[in-house]
């Protein structure tokens, strides 16, 4: 397959590269040159990272990057894609724009598929003029290592487009989930629940948050505690997912306060260096605030 990816950030060069691991010719495309620039180097740095390991081979590394290449112009992008998939900010309105010129520069069967994690894939199929090509393709962060996609159907999606999405996700070997189109669908929905409820048990002092996500990954098995993927996702995100859910689904998803004051700090988690641990180069190093830093 021919495919097209909008947006070079974590999620959107993950998802190029292991589309490109997978044996597909893959376009990168961001809305300036730098941001490109930067999504092909994280991309070969994974790979790098993946050779060190012996994940990766020298040869395989070398054929992913020769099936790799990059633009800033949507329409030399998408104009001979067969998937096209949008990993940009989770904005209705942007992602909407975005659907709007791909189907005007895509080849006319080409499935527009979104990376969205909460948002209605139907309610951004609704200004297309061939909406049953649209789908979600929720992958998980990072996308070279996780192995779930997550395959949203929206109201209008044909079983063909369906079909063809199954077997890309299969292409790539990573495993699907079907799910129909809800709010928060199947994993944001459940995964949020309990990140909240984390939050919710700082807040009241019932632990502190390194021993929350030790209880999870220690008791549960999880690869990662809550309160930690919060801090991977970004607090901001999962505000902004909370407030979405809270809207859609009832109370039970209404933001504690604690992550509030957190955003509006600008304690974002990872991406800023603090969040509810305090990160250096990308690596968490203490708990942030009344735990003390180095305090684990």
């Amino acid at each position: 397959m021919q495919i097209a990816v909008l947006g070079a950030g974590s999620m959107g060069h993950g998802i190029a590269q292991v589309s490109a691991m997978g044996g597909h010719d893959v376009v990168l495309r961001d809305i300036e040159d730098n941001l490109v620039a930067e999504g092909i180097e994280g991309i070969q740095q994974n790979l790098t990272a993946g050779v060190e390991r012996d994940k990766v081979t020298e040869s395989e590394m070398e054929a992913t990057l020769n099936r790799l290449s990059g633009t800033t112009n949507l329409a030399d992008a998408v104009s001979d894609a067969d998937l096209v998939v949008e990993a940009v900010p989770e904005d209705m309105d942007i992602k909407q724009d975005v659907f709007q010129d791909v189907e005007a520069s895509a080849p006319k069967d080409a499935i527009i598929a979104s990376n969205t994690s909460s948002l209605s894939v139907t309610e951004m199929a609704s200004v297309l003029e061939r909406p049953g090509r649209t789908i979600g393709l929720h992958f998980f962060n990072p996308p070279h290592i996780m192995d779930l996609v997550e395959v949203i159907i929206a109201e209008q999606t044909t079983g063909e487009t369906e079909a063809r999405a199954i077997e890309y996700v299969e292409s790539i070997e990573k495993e699907d989930v079907v799910v129909r189109d809800t709010a928060g669908f199947a994993t944001s929905r459940l995964g949020l629940a309990l990140g909240l409820e984390a939050i919710r048990m700082v807040e009241q002092g019932v632990a502190k948050p390194s021993d929350i996500d030790a209880a999870m990954r220690k008791g549960y098995g999880y690869p990662m505690g809550p309160i930690e993927l919060g801090d991977h996702v970004g607090l901001d995100v999962r505000l902004h997912i909370a407030e979405y859910l809270r809207e859609e689904l009832g109370e039970r998803f209404k933001p504690p306060q604690a992550l509030r004051r957190k955003v509006r700090a600008g304690k974002l988690g990872k991406k800023t260096g603090e969040g509810y641990y305090v990160w250096e180069d990308g690596e968490k190093v203490g708990m942030s605030g009344e735990w003390g830093e180095g305090n684990e």
